[in-house]
Parts: C-alpha cells; structure tokens; sequence
C-alpha cells in the first residue's frame, strides 16, 4: 500500500509531505485548489511523461518520492528482486519491507528516476508501478465506448491471461510460418537459378577435390622440382667444400686443427675451452655434412612427377582465381559452397512441409481461440448481470447492460482471438439494446463506468486504488450509493478518492483537504488532514457552498455517522 508521498517544487506546490492510512481516503478542496495535485505528482513517480512546466517557477528541479509498504506484495518484491533493486528480504535481521519511487524533473524537462536509490530508465517505474497501484481517471468513461476497451475490460474480468498468451503464440506461430512461405515462395526463381550455378561450382571443386593444407606442399613441392638442378649443383657444391675435395675441405681441415689444439692443452691449461668449442663445431659441420648428403642422395629429377606436380599447381591457381579467393582459402570455400546447395535443397523441401506446418498452426490457433471464446461468452454473462445490478444501484432503474459477442470470420486470425466484443445497454423500458456510445449521455456513461471499475477492482492484483474525480455527473442517492460501493471495496484493498461529492468524502477514514494561498505575488497548494471537527466544517460546505448554516453541519454530521 501507499504510505506517503513527498512533493518539492512541483507545480504550485513548494513542499508537501502526505501520509496515507489504510481503507479509504478521500481527498477534497474548493475548485481550482488543485484536488489533483497529489495524483498527478504520484503519477510522475509512476512512470508519467514529464512536461517541462511542472517545475514550480523560480526553482531549478522538481523532486517528487513514493513510499510504499510492499511485506504482502509477492509480485513487487519478486520484480525488485530480478532487477536487483530490493532494499533486504526476508533472510535479513530486520528486513526492510518499502519501495520508494522517485522523479527528479529540471526545469529544462530532464527527467531522472530512482527504485531504492538506484537510478533506473523510466520504464522500469512503469514496470514496476503495475503491481504498486491502479489509477481510475476521471476520463476513463470516454474509453468505455471503444471496442478495444471493451475487449480489455472483458479479459480482466475473465481472469483468463493464460488463454490469451496462448492464442497470442499460436497467432504468432502461424504468422511467422506465413511470413517465411511468402519469402520461400517469391524467392524461388531466384533459389533455382542459383542453386544450377552451386552444383556446377560443387562438381567443379568436388572433381579437383582439394584437401585442407593440401596448396601449401604443392606450393612446395613446385617450388622443388622447378629448381631442381640449382639444387642439385649448390648441395653437391657444399658437399665438396665441407669433406668431398681432396685437396682441401672443411672438415679434414677443422680436424687437423682440434688434434694440434689438444696437443697444446697439456702445455697451456687456457686452450682448454677453444680446443672444446672446435670440437663442438667439428662435430656440427660433420652431422650437416652427413644430413646434406643425405639430402643430395635423395633429390631426383623425375619429369613426370614434376609435370604432375606442375599441372595440379597451375589448376589451383585457375580455380582460386577463378572463384575470387586466395588458393589457400580454395578449400573453405569449397565447405562454403556444399553447404549454401545444402541450404537451398532444405528450402526446397521446407516449402514441401510448409502447407502442412501452416495448417498445423491455424488449427492449434482455432483450438485456444474457442477456448478464449468459451471463457469470454461464460464471463460475459456473469458480467451483464452484475453492471445491470449496478446501474439499477446507481438510479437507473430500467438499465439493461449486455456484452455482446460475435464471431469473426475463420480466415481472419487475429491475435486476439475470435471475438467482436460489444458493450450493449438499455435504458428505459422497451428500448432496443444498441452501442453504448448512441443511448448514454455523459452522467450515465459515467455511471456505468464507475460500476464496471468497482466490480473489475476485485480482479486487480494492484494493493492500492485511486479513483480520480469519477463520480462526476453524479449526485443525490446516486452519488450516496457510489460512496457506500467504495467505502465497501476498501475493505481489502487500499482505495484513495478524489471527489467534489459530500455523500462520496464522508464515507472515508482519512480525509485530506487541499487549499490554495497566496500573497499576491507566489501561489502554493496545502494539503492538510482534517481532524473530526474539520471534516464535519468541509462535509457542510460541500454541502451548503461556502455559506456553512446549522442545516448543513447537522446534514455533515448525520453523513459521517452513517
């Protein structure tokens, strides 16, 4: 439930701190004093669009906090809690059980919000403000007309959310499933004309059937064989300097010197360390000696391998050029390709199945929508009887309320269901039922809304109800009746009023007057709770104007013992 609010620079309001109570509070005050002022602060709270003049003049920024009691709110905790945004829980010492909401609005129009004293876009206070409280506007009976609030006013009474997911995914199952056919189906000239070119290239590759790294030692062994007699002549060169020349070679050479340089160690112990090191080289030079020869022993010049070598090279070549690719890459590419024909082949056959998965999807679709449809008709009912009871509540005793629903053509889906929702009435005896909208004046349209937003109250999962001026047009034992309906519905659920209604304001456990002062220069709004002896003054104004006779404070009195 809501337990205050504070207000900082907004509008004409300089500083205001409000303390809400359980049940019902109703919220009074002269015309123009800005009986709304503490609804639409809350609303900013909740995620409003902030205008750039809600800054009081002359101040820099408004600054606007809810704070709400939320130990019995499951759903708001469980939200707090997936974004991080819960102050403790449960498992603390002393957990803490509030959620503050607060708007911080420049004068210049920007807008920051803060859950718990983290900053959070402004759609998180929307998200989070649906399971904090529920705001009925004074307007709200303009909506009642439209189809699209019927359908919803419908559905909430229904309690049926469970059914509408399910038609909503199934609709969307078959739509994305027509979407893709379409695409398949426009793209097919496209696909076929295409996947002629991939099989050509496919056999093209799978006939030369390179293999990964398989460039690269073609690469080499061309490199060989197109040098082989260089290498020939420079490695048969080498062997004859390092130990094949007769006359002179490395090798024999390097070994000479070794033997003289050990004969010498023993007559100076400092040739120790060079005699070892060209030792190590002779070493060295006699292993390279023996693996160059190797080499030389294996290295022939075979023509037909070379051809061979040469042709399969050249061919790579042709084929990387020919496809836009470096020859290394001539293998991937390849892969690249076996799996776009692989591709185009399963359209081929996804567009076989499709009809088939289309139908699929329209008969699980038809199958929840009659179930909607079932559930809606069985609400329907239950819902005509009810506002018809309330509109003969509310003194209009002939009224006829009647939910009309209609099926809409099987080959139109919609993701919404099967269901043309009407709201029917009648209002004197013998009158047809027809749209709401041509037999209901501004009063009853009124009347009939405040009766659906009592009886839909039951269904909201919200802890906390604001009635924004909707009893207007009402008056006499209509508005007594909506003050009893009210004061009735606070009994489980927190319910904040605002009205001009004496017989509405009685029926509250808290009563908040607003007043408007100011010095000439500066405007400010108050709001102030009014204690027993000042409830019974501002009943007996509501009643009497501002001229306040012993009548009206005694009509006050006996209002507020009822």
């Amino acid at each position: 439930m809501l337990l205050q609010l504070n207000i900082q620079n907004f509008a004409i309001v300089r500083s205001l701190d409000i303390d809400w109570r359980k049940g019902m509070t109703t919220i009074t005050g002269e015309t123009g004093a800005g009986k709304s002022i503490a609804i639409d602060a809350l609303g900013l709270c909740l995620g409003d669009r902030a205008l750039t003049n809600v800054v009081r003049p002359n101040s820099k920024k408004a600054e606007l906090a809810a704070t709400f009691d939320i130990q019995k709110n499951i759903s708001a905790k469980k939200w707090l809690k997936k974004n991080d945004l819960l102050i403790s829980d449960e498992s603390d010492k002393e957990p803490n059980y509030e959620c503050i909401l607060r708007r911080v609005i420049s004068a210049e129009g920007r807008s920051r919000a803060y859950i718990n004293g983290s900053q959070v876009p402004i759609t998180q206070l929307k998200d989070i403000a649906q399971f904090l409280i529920n705001i009925h506007g004074q307007h709200d009976h303009q909506l009642i007309v439209k189809a699209t609030q019927q359908r919803k006013i419908l559905d909430e009474y229904s309690d049926h959310q469970h059914l509408l997911d399910d038609v909503q995914y199934y609709y969307q199952q078959w739509r994305n499933l027509k979407t893709e056919l379409k695409k398949l189906q426009e793209s097919k000239d496209q696909r076929e004309a295409k996947l002629q070119l991939l099989q050509y290239q496919v056999t093209e590759l799978d006939e030369f059937s390179l293999q990964m790294g398989e460039f690269e030692t073609l690469e080499n062994d061309y490199r060989r064989h197109s040098n082989g007699q260089s290498l020939l002549n420079g490695t048969l060169h080498a062997l004859q300097t390092l130990s094949e020349n007769e006359n002179f070679n490395i090798t024999d050479s390097l070994r000479s010197n070794c033997e003289q340089l050990n004969d010498l160690v023993s007559l100076d112990p400092n040739l120790t360390e060079i005699a070892k090191t060209l030792g190590e080289a002779l070493i060295q030079i006699e292993d390279a000696n023996d693996e160059l020869k190797h080499y030389y022993d294996r290295l022939e010049l075979d023509p037909q391998a070379y051809q061979m070598i040469e042709d399969r090279y050249s061919l790579a070549i042709q084929l990387a050029k020919k496809h836009q690719v470096s020859p290394e890459n001539l293998h991937t590419l390849h892969l690249e390709i076996k799996q776009a024909l692989n591709l185009i082949n399963s359209d081929g056959s996804r567009l076989d199945t499709m009809y088939v998965d289309i139908e699929k999807a329209k008969v699980h679709y038809l199958q929840t929508a009659k179930s909607l449809s079932t559930s809606r008709v069985k609400s329907a009912k239950k819902l005509s009887k009810k506002i018809t009871l309330s509109m003969k509540e509310l003194n209009m005793e002939y009224g006829i309320f009647e939910v009309s629903i209609n099926q809409i053509e099987a080959e139109t889906l919609s993701p919404l269901g099967s269901d043309e929702i009407n709201f029917l009435i009648s209002l004197n005896p013998g009158q047809q039922l027809e749209a709401m909208n041509k037999v209901a004046s501004g009063g009853e349209l009124s009347r009939i809304s405040l009766a659906m937003q009592v009886i839909l109250a039951d269904k909201v999962i919200t802890p906390t109800l604001i009635f924004d001026e909707v009893d207007v047009g009402i008056s006499g034992p209509t508005a007594a009746m909506v003050g009893s309906k009210l004061q009735e519905l606070a009994k489980n659920t927190q319910v904040i009023c605002v009205t001009h209604l004496p017989q509405v304001a009685s029926k509250g456990h808290q009563q908040l007057f607003v007043s408007k002062l100011t010095d000439g220069k500066f405007t400010e709004t108050k709001v102030t709770e009014l204690s027993d002896n000042g409830r019974v003054q501002e009943i007996a104004r509501l009643l009497a104007g501002n001229k306040i006779t012993d009548n009206s404070l005694a009509s006050a009195q006996e209002l507020l013992a009822g």
